[in-house]
């Protein structure tokens, strides 16, 4: 067997990724539509410098006990004495995107079993990630430093530690060639008022398989990957296409990953333009076109460029693999909604995608979109995991060993999937 083109060890680093500006500005959303209260969230919050719906979440005894089990209960507490001692606005920005690098090269190395073990979670959680930035955003929000701080500027702040944490801003392949590039893309944990125990494998892939070398039937292929939050605003002000007009230029395929169905990895083949309104993680509604620029030119629906064909066919784990190509219109020239079990029919009008009306559909719509606008020729769409179960009658324990396996399974999938992904590229 032939050696990688770099060590598997992922090293450090930390310059941020050069963005493609002309072309990042003209595809991200200008005006994002208004975001509507779910009648669930209660009353608004009050004026001035507040936690979110989110943050206010980390009082609750899980995610503690998710941060004192993994190691990950005194970031929040080390970013908030790093703001203590910042004199002016630049020494808070250093110190913003220094902790938030560090935040994600932790979960990295803790998911990748590099450095010291802390706690006795599985070093597979993508939780204390989620819990210990929402920790670090809470202080930065609600942080009166000594000198003045506008909220445009305090917002910029909180960006630039959403991305380091997030590693949207790190996405660096090495130079020089003789290898194929993935990008690949997770989420967050997401409709945690239900269950506020809840992990998203698509999270746990992205950290297994972040700088990871992948093995090929044609080569080497190195992975680079990032973490999305589930909240509509960050989408309309155009997080996805910042953050991947970079990337996809330089890459041999792209997968956007999300948790989907019980038991089942979906291939989506469409994906539509349109916001169905379930509650995200700030219990906030969005309904309509999803928001992107020149919406004159904006496709009802995106095909996947992924060889799903040969996905499905491949024995890549455990869990079934579909190709998946219903959708949900509008057919030209009506007005009543319509299942297609094979796709969308001519001019047709979006309802639901493949994947749904939510976050998934809108992450795969917005890269796609962003892959046929820049005129790339390379497979890139998106994959569901299956729903990350707890074993049989555990309604109130963090983890367990079904649970466990179970995640460590699908990323291994997810890890088989785009291999035979790259291959097709």
């Amino acid at each position: 067997m032939s050696r990688a083109p770099a060590s598997r060890i992922r090293p450090r680093r930390r310059t941020a990724a050069a963005l493609v500006l002309l072309t990042s500005l003209a595809l991200v959303s200008a005006s994002p539509p208004a975001l509507a209260a779910d009648p669930a969230a209660g009353p608004a919050a009050a004026t001035g410098p507040a936690a979110t719906v989110e943050e206010q979440r980390l009082e609750r005894a899980v995610p503690q006990e998710i941060l004192r089990r993994s190691g990950f209960d005194e970031a929040g507490r080390d970013f908030a004495r790093a703001l203590r001692r910042a004199g002016s606005y630049r020494e808070a920005e250093r110190s913003a995107a220094r902790h938030g690098a560090r935040l994600w090269d932790r979960a990295v190395d803790r998911a990748q079993g590099r450095g010291p073990a802390r706690g006795d979670l599985s070093h597979d959680d993508d939780r204390p990630l989620y819990w210990a930035r929402l920790a670090m955003t809470r202080e930065l929000r609600t942080w009166e430093p000594g000198f003045p701080l506008s909220a445009s500027a305090r917002a910029r702040l909180l960006e630039r530690l959403e991305r380091s944490s997030r590693g949207q801003d790190s996405m660096d392949f090495p130079r020089g060639g003789g290898y194929r590039r993935i990008v690949m893309t997770g989420f967050d944990p997401f409709t945690l008022d239900r269950d506020i125990r809840i992990s998203n494998p698509s999270g746990a892939a992205a950290l297994a398989l972040d700088g990871a070398w992948i093995r090929t039937a044609e080569g080497w292929a190195r992975v680079e990957t990032a973490v999305f939050p589930v909240r509509w605003r960050d989408f309309a002000d155009g997080e996805v296409e910042r953050t991947l007009s970079a990337q996809l230029p330089r890459a041999d395929v792209f997968t956007t990953v999300s948790q989907g169905r019980a038991g089942r990895f979906d291939i989506e083949r469409f994906n539509g333009a349109w916001r169905g309104g379930f509650p995200d993680n700030e219990n906030l509604s969005s309904t309509g076109t999803v928001p992107v620029a020149d919406p004159a030119s904006q496709p009802q629906w995106t095909a996947t460029t992924l060889p799903y064909k040969e996905i499905v066919a491949a024995s890549t784990g455990r869990f079934p693999v579909y190709d998946n190509t219903a959708v949900t219109e509008i057919p030209a020239g009506g007005v009543a909604e319509v299942v297609r079990p094979d796709g969308p029919t001519p001019g047709s009008t979006a309802r639901r995608g493949g994947g749904g009306d939510y976050l998934s559909n809108e992450i795969a719509y917005r890269a796609t979109l962003l892959r046929d606008r820049l005129g790339l020729d390379i497979p890139g769409g998106h994959v569901h995991t299956p729903v990350l179960e707890f074993g049989d009658g555990n309604t109130t324990e963090v983890t367990d060993p079904d649970f466990v396996r179970n995640r460590l399974d699908i990323v291994a999938q997810v890890r088989a999937i785009i291999t035979v992904a790259a291959d097709g590229a």
